[in-house]
């Protein structure tokens, strides 16, 4: 049996996102991603989510070794036992030695590495029009694909929208230029083993998962 599992790599406003619910869909395995994790733990208010939610509070980095554990409870799963789709994990060189421990322990191996490519001034320019609920930030929309009916006003409960702080300009290069300095050394390692598929990210949506769901069943 093929061991479907998936590592999604790429910039904030490359696409992964949709691209791992499709996928997910496509195979019937789950979408993990840190963020999610994170939530998740945060809502029990176990220890733990204590820990976690004082930590993201004073902005800090979770470190690796914390992540690492959560993560590894999530792929014990049931529903991971034929594979999984990471998203957003592994994004230092310590969680890259740490999935490596935990897959070998689980006798798993990675099938391909996703790396969804875009260029800085595209992130800049899909990531700027981004609006959120002041209410609810769940409810996100974009003034370019995804306008809201009323202008800057919420669809869902008539909150007033607004732009966060981390998707102006300013903040979004600087958000490129960690991701260049943290993350993209980590394809190198994968590189290694010719795992990484290197994906356009500039195509369309569907062109985009065409190209992925051609590699994740040949």
């Amino acid at each position: 049996m093929v061991d479907h599992i998936y590592l999604f790599m790429g910039i904030q406003g490359s696409g992964k996102g949709t691209q791992a619910e499709r996928l997910s869909k496509a195979l019937s395995i789950p979408h993990i991603s840190t963020g999610d994790i994170f939530r998740e733990v945060i809502n029990q208010n176990s220890p733990l989510g204590e820990e976690l939610r004082a930590i993201l509070n004073r902005g800090d980095l979770v470190p690796d070794e914390l992540t690492s554990r959560m993560v590894r409870e999530r792929l014990s799963r049931p529903d991971a036992a034929k594979g999984f789709i990471l998203d957003g994990y592994p994004r230092t060189q310590g969680q890259v030695e740490h999935l490596d421990q935990m897959l070998a322990e689980m006798g798993r191996s990675i099938r391909a590495v996703f790396f969804f490519d875009l260029p800085e001034e595209e992130t800049v320019a899909r990531l700027e029009p981004r609006r959120v609920c002041t209410k609810d930030s769940s409810h996100i929309y974009h003034l370019v694909n995804k306008p809201p009916k009323q202008d800057m006003v919420c669809d869902i409960d008539g909150a007033p929208l607004k732009q966060r702080d981390d998707d102006k300009p300013e903040a979004i290069r600087k958000r490129v230029a960690e991701y260049k300095r943290e993350t993209l050394p980590l394809l190198d390692h994968y590189r290694q083993k010719d795992l990484v598929r290197r994906i356009d990210a500039m195509q369309s949506i569907d062109a985009v998962t065409e190209e992925v769901l051609k590699i994740a069943n040949a």
